[in-house]
C-alpha cells in the first residue's frame, strides 16, 4: 500500500510541509527533553537532533481533535496536527518521536519490532502495552504530574489523563515491582529487559496474561468509541428510538468488559507479583521491606464500587507474614536453612545422622511451605 492510501486510509490530509528551520527547532526541543528525562539510558542528544531533523514532518488534517500527531516507518514522516502548538509540544508529540526512536528493522527496512511491540512470526504481541509504555514516557519527558481520573466507574492515578489512562495506571502497578530502568530500557531499545525482569517478579504466565489483556481493553475502547461516534450521529440525524437503545445498550456492555478487564489485569499483578515476593522472604529485613511494599501500593489502586480484592488479599498476606515472621524469629534466618540444607546434600556419607537430619529439615521446610505454596490465578 502506497504512503498516499495509508495517509488517505488513517484520515490524514497533508497541509503543508514544514521547511528546516521548523524542523530543527522541533528536532532540538523534543532531543533535549529526551535525553534529559532518560539520562541513565545513554542518549546523546546530538545524535538524537540530527536524526530528528532528517525527518520530513508536515502540518496535516487529522481524523479527529485527538490525534495532534502521527510517525509513518515507511516514509520516515511525522504528521503533526493543525491545532498542534509547535512552540509547545505536548505529550502525543514526543510520543510519536519516541516510536520512530524505537523501530527495529531487518535489513529489508520490514519493521520487526518497536518497543515492548514484537512484530515478528503470526502472533504479534505486545502493542498496547507498548503504547502505554511511550505514553509514559512521554509524559515523564514532558514532565507531567501525577492526576486523579475517573473512567468507566473506576479512579485511578495516572500521569497521562487523556492518553492511555487505564493502561498507563496498569502500567504504574507493573513498573512498581521491576522500577522504571527496565521499562525505559526495553521501550527504547526494543528488547526484553522488562519482560524478563516483571517474570522473574511473577512469572511467564502472568506476563503474557497482562500483555493480552492490555491489548483486550484497547480492542474494547476502540470499539467503544465507534459506538459512541454512531450514536452521536443518530442523535443528530434524530434517527429511530430503538436504535439508539441498541447502541446505548452496546456502549454499556463495552464499559462493562473495559471495567471487568482492568480489575482483572489488577488483580494478576497485585496476586501475582507479591505472592512471589512473600515467597522470597528470608529475613526479618525481608519482612518489613514487604510490609512497607504492600502497604504503599494502595497508592496505586484503580478503584470502583465495591471493589474488595486488595483489601482482602492484604488482610491474607499479613496474616501468612506473620506466620513468616514468627518462622524465622523461631528458627532463625530461612537463608541459614536453606545453606544448611546445602551443606547436608553435598555430604556423601549416607549416615544414620546425615538420613536422620535431611528427614528433620525437610518436614519442617514441607510444613512452613505448604501455607506459602504459590496460587494460580
Amino acid at each position: 500500500m502506497s504512503i498516499d492510501s495509508t495517509l488517505k486510509r488513517e484520515g490524514i490530509k497533508v497541509i503543508s510541509k514544514l521547511n528546516t528551520i521548523e524542523i530543527n527547532k522541533i528536532a532540538s526541543n523534543i532531543s533535549v527533553k529526551i535525553a534529559n528525562a532518560f539520562p541513565e539510558h545513554n542518549i546523546n542528544q546530538h545524535d538524537l537532533f540530527i536524526s530528528l531533523a532528517r525527518l520530513n514532518m508536515y502540518i496535516s488534517e487529522m481524523p479527529n481533535d485527538m490525534d495532534m500527531a502521527k510517525y509513518f516507518y515507511k516514509n520516515n514522516s511525522i504528521y503533526f496536527s493543525k491545532n498542534m502548538d509547535l512552540e509547545h509540544l505536548n505529550t502525543l508529540a514526543l510520543h510519536e518521536c519516541l516510536h520512530f526512536m524505537q523501530e527495529l528493522k531487518n535489513k529489508h527496512g520490514k519493521l520487526l519490532r518497536l518497543g515492548l511491540y514484537n512484530m515478528e512470526g503470526r502472533n504479534n504481541s505486545g502493542m498496547a502495552l507498548n503504547e502505554a509504555a511511550v505514553q509514559h514516557m512521554a509524559s515523564v519527558a514532558s514532565q507531567s504530574p501525577l492526576d486523579t481520573v475517573k473512567y468507566y466507574n473506576m479512579e485511578l492515578s495516572t500521569e497521562s489523563p487523556d492518553f492511555y489512562p487505564l493502561q498507563t495506571a496498569l502500567l504504574n502497578e507493573m513498573i512498581y515491582f521491576t522500577g522504571t530502568y527496565p521499562l525505559y530500557h526495553s521501550t527504547l531499545y526494543s528488547n526484553d529487559v522488562f519482560k524478563n525482569t516483571f517474570i522473574a517478579k511473577s512469572n511467564a504466565k502472568t506476563y503474557n496474561k497482562i500483555e493480552q489483556n492490555f491489548d483486550l481493553i484497547f480492542e474494547y475502547e476502540t470499539l467503544l468509541s465507534e459506538e459512541v461516534n454512531k450514536l452521536a450521529i443518530c442523535s443528530n440525524e434524530l434517527k429511530s428510538v430503538e436504535k439508539i437503545k441498541k447502541l446505548n445498550s452496546r456502549i454499556d456492555a463495552f464499559k462493562k468488559i473495559i471495567l471487568e478487564k482492568t480489575l482483572e489485569t489488577q488483580n494478576i499483578i497485585i496476586l501475582n507479583c507479591f505472592t512471589n515476593e512473600l515467597n522470597s522472604i528470608k529475613t526479618l529485613d525481608d519482612v518489613l521491606s514487604f510490609e512497607y511494599n504492600l502497604y504503599n501500593f494502595n497508592h496505586l489502586i484503580i478503584n470502583t464500587e465495591n471493589y474488595n480484592f486488595f483489601n482482602d488479599f492484604y488482610k491474607d498476606m499479613m496474616n501468612k507474614l506473620n506466620e513468616k515472621k514468627e518462622f524465622i524469629l523461631k528458627y532463625g534466618n530461612i537463608l541459614a536453612y536453606d545453606s544448611m540444607m546445602n551443606e547436608l546434600a553435598q555430604t556423601q556419607e549416607k549416615t544414620y545422622g546425615f538420613q536422620f537430619f535431611k528427614k528433620l529439615f525437610s518436614k519442617i521446610k514441607l510444613l512452613f511451605e505448604e501455607t506459602f505454596r504459590e496460587k494460580d490465578y
